[in-house]
């Protein structure tokens, strides 16, 4: 399999986790849809740059052959919707604490709108057929992290970003004593990818037009 072949496979592998177009940088968020949707790809993009750069990196010339090996394909299906998940992990808490520090809405109801926002997310996604055994546990346990957080104390910066670096330690289709060797580089990396999408989100995020947006959709649902 020569290179554009292998890329012709990887993008069919990752097809539908990645189909979604990104948001634009410079695109203001100001309403919960565009919110979501920034949620959604911006994760789905920094799990995919993370799992297939890490792998690609490791591989080396032999990348292309990995493709053609089944248990690969098993293993980095499960691996991108892991990461998908621990990224869409920590933007959402991240997104949260814009939310609140940029509107007048209460603590509580950044709670209910970003809890509810990630639930919306998951039920458009659903369950993948190649998504693994523990796609449901590690679904739930991002539900319980939002459910814990204190919104208050999410500030600027990468308090949020805890789950990805480790995400892809943990799942990536490489073997542990590379990954020992790997592990501080590897997250450092994955820290590095979110510096943009979090001056994206700081820049262009209407933080009070998604919350009375949010609130406006809430009342004409109630009636």
């Amino acid at each position: 399999m020569n290179f554009i072949e292998a890329a012709k496979t990887i993008r069919g592998a990752f097809g539908e986790y990645f189909g979604k177009r990104l948001t634009k940088s410079g695109q203001t968020i100001a309403d919960p849809s565009a919110f979501e949707t920034f949620l959604e790809t911006r994760a789905s993009h920094v799990g995919q740059t993370s799992l297939y750069g890490y792998v690609r990196t490791r591989a080396g010339s032999r990348f292309p052959e990995l493709f053609e090996n089944d248990d690969f394909m098993v293993a980095i299906n499960i691996a991108k919707w892991q990461m998908w998940i621990a990224c869409l992990s920590d933007l959402s808490v991240y997104g949260g604490g814009r939310l609140l520090h940029g509107s007048d809405a209460s603590a509580s109801a950044v709670d209910v709108y970003v809890r509810s926002g990630v639930d919306r997310i998951f039920e458009r996604t659903g369950v993948p057929e190649e998504a693994g055994d523990r796609f449901d546990e590690s679904r739930e346990k991002l539900r319980q992290r939002l459910a814990d957080i204190d919104w208050e104390d999410v500030e600027d910066g990468e308090y949020a970003f805890s789950e990805s670096p480790e995400a892809l330690i943990y799942w990536a289709p490489i073997v542990d004593d590379l990954k020992e060797l790997d592990s501080e580089i590897v997250r450092n990396s994955v820290r590095f990818r979110w510096q943009e999408v979090r001056r994206d989100l700081r820049n262009n995020i209407n933080a009070q037009a998604v919350i009375e947006s949010a609130a406006n959709a809430q009342s004409l649902a109630a009636d």
